[in-house]
């Protein structure tokens, strides 16, 4: 579940599957594997979740939308219908999958794209129900989600302030369990049309939810920077092959990139550490190493009085700083002290 100060990240495996149980595993075992950073030999947290997506084909288009021919390259049948068909999993398919997630330590979350997809719940309970950008607006699916009292997860991609206000007035009537993911539904997203400032809107107008990133960029590099924005929840999609047959597959990241991914999203939660400004106790070797301290400006002879023109700053930094000037300005020296030395208490009277 959902913890603070760690981004639960969900691996989308949407349709990626292709209609195949076995291939849904494969994906969950690529979400599984150690995540690790070689420089400083970190093992890190792999993905939290992975995500089903179910439709009911019956509440699904139009008539003739579903009926209309649907020639392309990644097309699973000769109607729209047909192919949206053969990439869906049975509720006891989808049970299966989750079996095998949670037997691997995922959680897992479900999108339930109709009230009739709520049959699903009869057999297991997910983690997290999610509801996706285009049915933010589907305000009696939103009620029908809610009453179940399941944590529930809504995509942005679609909306503005006033829809995302109204599915929220729907959705708390039974809980408020519920985190709000910033989303551009366009695939893959242009860098101009990506606005991850609204993390920050979302952070500031709707405090008492969590806020996060589904992302449908090329890459790995925006989640991280939403990491760094206070996303608390990332979504991206995933699959065990990049240039296997399917709509979503090109758009989604491969084996290496979810490593990637991951591993750069474990380390921003370390880089960002906390709010504060102090010296770190691990460069104090660096601060005695690299810093300056008051030095000598020429050659000085034991019982000479310092001058503040006869000093500037050299490193290391374990002698007197500027700020200690007086400490040293108008001492008589013990020693001699050759040009461009540093300056040591024991030296002066």
């Amino acid at each position: 579940m959902i913890k603070k100060g760690e981004t639960y990240i969900i691996g989308e495996i949407g349709q990626n599957h292709n209609g195949s149980v076995d291939i849904a595993k494969l994906i969950v075992d690529l979400v599984c594997r150690p995540v690790k950073e070689d420089v400083f030999g970190l093992d890190l947290k792999p993905i939290n979740a992975v995500k089903l997506t179910k439709r009911d084909l019956k509440e699904e288009l139009s008539a003739s939308q579903m009926n209309r021919i649907y020639d392309t390259p990644n097309s699973f049948g000769r109607t729209y219908g047909e192919h949206r068909a053969v990439l869906e999993l049975s509720d006891e398919e989808h049970l299966e999958v989750y079996k095998y997630a949670k037997g691997k330590g995922l959680d897992f979350v479900e999108t339930l794209c109709a009230k009739g997809c709520l049959s699903l719940l009869k057999l297991f309970s997910p983690d997290y129900l999610k509801v996706a950008s285009r049915d933010l607006t589907n305000l009696p699916l939103l009620a029908a989600m809610a009453e179940t009292k399941i944590p529930i997860i809504l995509s942005t991609g679609m909306a503005g302030k006033k829809e995302l206000d109204e599915a929220l007035d729907v959705i708390t009537h039974y809980h408020n369990d519920i985190s709000i993911l910033h989303c551009v539904s366009q695939y893959p997203t242009e860098p101009d049309n990506l606005n991850l400032n609204t993390i920050l809107y979302l952070k500031e107008h709707y405090p008492q939810y969590r806020i996060g990133f589904s992302d449908h960029t090329i890459g790995i590099s925006a989640p991280v920077v939403a990491v760094g924005m206070g996303a608390e929840v990332i979504e991206k999609h995933i699959t065990i092959d990049r240039h296997m047959k399917g709509t979503d597959q090109k758009g989604s990241l491969g084996p290496d990139g979810v490593n990637r991914m991951v591993r750069d999203i474990r380390i921003c939660e370390k880089w960002l550490g906390t709010k504060d400004l102090y010296i770190d106790k691990s460069v104090a070797g660096s601060k005695v190493k690299l810093e300056r301290s008051i030095a000598t400006l020429r050659d000085m002879k034991a019982g000479e009085v310092i001058r503040e023109e006869d000093l500037h700053m050299l490193s290391p930094g374990d002698g007197f700083k500027w700020n200690q000037l007086s400490e040293v300005v108008g001492k008589k020296i013990l020693v001699d002290i050759p040009q461009n030395e540093v300056i040591y208490h024991n030296q002066l009277g």
